[in-house]
């Protein structure tokens, strides 16, 4: 199965993701976990590129649409269908939804052409499931605040749009989960984080086999 991943920035999706993962794997399921942009050589070089926030050139919305894309090519080829093939699980943090929500619904490029790029770029690989972390984006970007000051974590470029672009960034990811209604499982992540990663695996054990078959 290929699971993916998404929500605003601080939503904490990607602690939810490794603790799923770490809980998965002492349950005896072979999966794999991976992250966009990013998860091969070239998609990290790409990563820091597309979202570095330090830089005195500017990025446009066509251009961070490619990069990203490029980034998620090389993803889908090199990582995520070869080990679907090989049977295991696939986790990615974030996914082709992300550029629909941020690119598409954020910065206002055309829907239809995105999801003919999206659609070249990952050969039409969707996900079997998308796990949705819920939360308001005024709490998000106040969590993503407190991270960079409390732990000195990076505040990237896309943390540093204004609320607006992430209020659209918000109803474009309800606008996707009311069209495809069967894939996604929404999780409240305003709950303490255990009871987030109780929620999650509840909603993958009715979706996985029994481990020793998976």
């Amino acid at each position: 199965m290929f699971i993916t991943f998404e929500g605003i920035d601080g939503s904490g999706k990607t602690t939810q993701a490794r603790q799923v993962l770490a809980a998965l794997h002492e349950l005896g399921y072979p999966v794999l976990l991976t992250r966009e942009p990013g998860g091969t050589p070239l998609g990290d070089e790409i990563r820091a590129l597309v979202l570095d926030n330090k830089s005195n050139y500017t990025v446009l919305p066509a251009t961070e649409l490619l990069l990203f894309c490029a980034s998620r090519a090389q993803l889908v080829g090199e990582l995520i269908r070869p080990k679907l093939a090989e049977g295991q699980i696939v986790f990615c943090d974030r996914y082709a939804d992300s550029t629909l929500a941020y690119q598409g619904y954020g910065h206002g490029l055309n829907l239809d052409h995105l999801r003919q790029i999206l659609h070249f770029a990952t050969g039409g690989l969707q996900p079997h499931l998308t796990l949705y972390l819920d939360l308001k984006p005024e709490i998000g970007l106040a969590r993503r605040q407190r991270a960079r000051l409390l732990h000195a974590e990076d505040f990237n470029r896309l943390d540093a749009m204004e609320l607006a672009f992430h209020q659209r960034v918000y109803a474009g990811y309800e606008d996707l989960m009311a069209a495809q209604p069967q894939r996604w499982r929404r999780v409240d992540a305003s709950l303490p984080a255990e009871q987030i990663t109780q929620a999650l695996l509840h909603i993958l054990k009715a979706y996985l086999p029994p481990p020793h078959t998976a």
